[in-house]
């Protein structure tokens, strides 16, 4: 069982820079922290080996405590009722659609939609939801406390008008729980009254908490956590005068929250909910937030949103100067367990570049981030065609939801998870972590698979530095611009606008682009403009374990419409010359050479490689060519000069073409029966006197280190990336009309 856990303030540091660690060790035992650089994080013994270096003068003996997650969203409004203007009573209004109806709560005492309470005492009301009672109020006195409830259950997915009232003089409390929209046999709406001699205990501590309820643990430490959309919540004083009257529609792109009332009970979110939401007048016309922003009003909730996890320091260090750029960590180590919290030294500014820029594509790691979907997507072992096999960090992740979970699982009331963050620890963001998603042998995926890409590098001898897409997100072409060739990893599948913007400047420039990967470029993602280390997504048009419901495709941060870059106009096959085409699971195979390899364009790419397969071994499932699979198509944006260099063959029929690119089921669609699913290593020059070189598959990295580094996998990239950091120009060829691959 995992026991120590940790992460860092940033992903990206720099001579001079500072970096904050925050750990948890679970059961208080003290630890030993290093920093180490991690040059190749596979522990697979049939491979070049594991191997870290220690940065000396960087040792630390800390007395470990245990650090807790508090997850769930919500809303907290900062200032002070004028409590006053309450006393001879008071009524709330709101719109709500629960997405868990039929939960109590996780601690079995309702959903909470909108509180008033003094957090010490309890003192106050409160309003929510609580299984087949549906909506309920309560009023807590000094000594008593009393309850008013709808007494049918609210129905799942639909839209409800409360309102709940107390009266002092006549000492009723009222409840009105309607749908908006009724169904037939169906009771869901109830009006009723009860007597209630109890006053709220309200003091100059308590404060308004929108779907959560304070708690006596701490000013944010919260509970009672709603599930669900809530619209318009309004305060009124007892002769219907506003107190607090909030618009979820203003500001949509940021965190704050706007009270529309006379006495400016402005609030913020908490954890981060879903905003951008469709609202209760949502009517179907409208695709963007921002073309009619007054039908986006609801912001969803969750119980298990968590996007800080909110941990003190327990040490820092300030990086010195002279450190080899590179993929760094923290190493932690107690008597009972270890963990790695990992970040990247940049080279320092005036002090020189490589001509060769890794980037490493933490977007796609935070897209991955903690995820389940092995232990809660029913078809997982059957699309894989193998059995899981999960190590502590996974079982860990299962039973502590509390850390979260990826882009690709589900909310606990079955939404998509949309918004994922570093700023808690990423336990499969890991050196020696090992993924059932990364097929058989060495099973590595994301981060610790392109550690064999850094080995690589170091074997070979390049001069070469790391960046990370959250340094092109911020800088652009300027992060790039240093560079005469860029390396990209083994699955940068999630980028955002900028990064792509600069890619492609990047190349305008005549810069040189190598892809060692597969499935690249693909999902659209978006960065908090004020929160580093924040990313949103939206699953619009075709999901990937969720969908984003009508109207709601329009990313929060900023408003950019989600979904597939190839859907959006801007399909990887322009900036690569490939695109994503299919994936399997079980095994890798091989490339064979195509009649394009012998063009004299491309004869320095084959220097001292004989015969036609490249690739036939690997740590990887294998071989070179495998999970997932990109190919060439001139039809969506794939340069008319383009070579294809070698295709892949063997593929069972456990490879599968993806949903985007099938228009229609059939059967047959399996790699032994189709030809669709392949991947293709290709080769173009553009303008300038530049070139790309994409290799088609996320397990070519896993073949570079086999034999010692002597096979044709590492021969063919350290040709490429030799003739790539060259400055001599490439020349754009005389003539290229036809059309390539399909």
């Amino acid at each position: 069982m995992k026991t120590l856990l940790g992460y860092a303030d940033q992903i990206s540091v720099t001579a001079g820079d500072e970096i904050a660690f925050r750990v948890s060790s679970e059961t208080a035992e003290a630890y030993d922290a290093t920093i180490v650089r991690i040059v190749n994080g596979d522990l697979n013994p049939a491979g070049s080996g594991y191997r870290e270096e220690e940065v000396p003068g960087t040792a630390w003996h800390i007395q470990g405590r245990p650090q807790k997650i508090h997850a769930g969203s919500c809303i907290v409004v900062d200032a002070a009722v004028p409590l006053d203007r309450l006393a001879d009573g008071w009524s709330v209004t709101l719109l709500a659609r629960p997405t868990l109806p039929d939960s109590s709560g996780q601690d079995g005492t309702g959903q909470v939609m909108f509180s008033l309470r003094d957090r010490m005492s309890g003192g106050g009301m409160e309003i929510g939801i609580k299984g087949e009672a549906g909506a309920y109020v309560t009023v807590q006195g000094s000594q008593a406390r009393v309850t008013c409830a709808a007494g049918v259950p609210m129905r799942r997915h639909e839209w409800y008008r409360l309102r709940v009232a107390f009266d002092a003089a006549k000492g009723e409390l009222t409840l009105s729980q309607a749908a908006l929209e009724s169904c037939a046999g169906i009771a869901d709406s109830a009006d009723v009254t009860v007597a209630c001699a109890v006053e709220p205990a309200w003091t100059s501590a308590a404060r308004i908490i929108i779907a959560a309820r304070a708690t006596a643990e701490g000013e944010t430490i919260f509970g009672g956590f709603y599930n669900g959309k809530l619209e318009a919540p309004c305060l009124l004083d007892h002769a219907g005068a506003v107190i607090g009257q909030w618009d979820f529609s203003i500001g949509i792109d940021g965190q704050d929250i706007c009270d529309q009332g006379p006495f400016h009970l402005h609030g913020h979110t908490w954890q981060m909910p879903g905003r951008a939401m469709t609202g209760h007048n949502w009517n179907g016309s409208i695709r963007a937030w921002q073309d009619a922003p007054e039908q986006y009003g609801a912001i969803h909730f969750h119980e298990d949103d968590i996007i800080d996890a909110g941990w003190a320091t327990d040490f820092s260090w300030q990086v010195p100067a002279g450190l080899k750029s590179g993929l760094y960590a923290a190493r932690l180590r107690s008597a009972t367990d270890e963990d790695h919290i990992p970040f990247v030294i940049r080279r320092t500014a005036g002090t020189g570049h490589a001509p060769l820029v890794f980037v490493l594509p933490t977007a796609s790691y935070l897209a991955y981030a903690n995820e389940h979907l092995a232990i809660d997507a029913a078809l997982a072992e059957r699309v894989h065609d193998h059995v899981p096999v999960f190590g502590a960090s996974d079982v860990f992740l299962a039973e502590r939801r509390e850390f979260g979970a990826s882009l690709y699982d589900r909310h606990s009331d079955g939404s998509g998870i949309m918004i994922s963050s570093r700023l808690r620890p990423v336990l499969n963001m890991r050196p020696k972590y090992q993924s059932w998603l990364g097929g058989t042998g060495s099973g590595l995926w994301q981060m610790n698979a392109d550690t064999h890409i850094i080995d690589w590098l170091e074997h070979e001898g390049f001069d070469y530095d790391i960046i990370t897409d959250e340094d092109l997100d911020r800088e652009g072409i300027k992060a790039l611009s240093p560079y005469r060739c860029v390396m990209l990893a083994s699955h940068p599948e999630y980028v955002s606008t900028r990064m792509l913007d600069a890619l492609a400047a990047h190349r305008a420039d005549g810069g040189r682009l190598v892809s060692l990967g597969g499935n690249a470029l693909y999902w659209r993602v978006v960065y908090h403009p004020t929160m580093p280390g924040v990313m949103e997504l939206r699953r619009c048009e075709v999901g990937n374990g969720w969908i984003t419901d009508p109207g709601e495709s329009c990313h929060a941060f900023g408003g950019e419409y989600g979904g597939l870059w190839e859907r959006i106009g801007r399909p990887p096959h322009e900036t690569l010359g490939s695109g994503f085409i299919g994936q399997g699971f079980d095994k890798c195979t091989y490339f064979r050479r195509q009649a394009d390899s012998y063009n004299p364009r491309v004869t320095f790419i084959f220097d001292g490689i004989e015969g036609d397969i490249i690739g036939d071994f690997g740590l990887i499932g294998g071989g070179a060519a495998g999970i997932e699979l990109d190919r060439a198509n001139s039809a969506k944006g794939t340069p008319l000069n383009t070579l294809v260099l070698a295709r892949s063959e063997g593929h069972t029929n456990t490879y599968l073409p993806s949903t985007c690119a099938l228009l229609i089921n059939y059967a047959g669609q399996g790699a032994a029966q189709s030809d669709l699913v392949r991947a293709e290593i290709v080769f173009f020059e553009t303008a300038e006197g530049g070139a790309v070189f994409s290799t088609g598959s996320i397990a070519w990295s896993g073949s570079l280190s086999h034999a010692d580094y002597d096979n044709s996998v590492s021969r063919m990239t350290g040709n490429v990336v030799r003739r790539f950091i060259d400055p001599a120009p490439f020349e754009l060829p005389a003539s290229a009309a036809r059309p390539v691959s399909f």
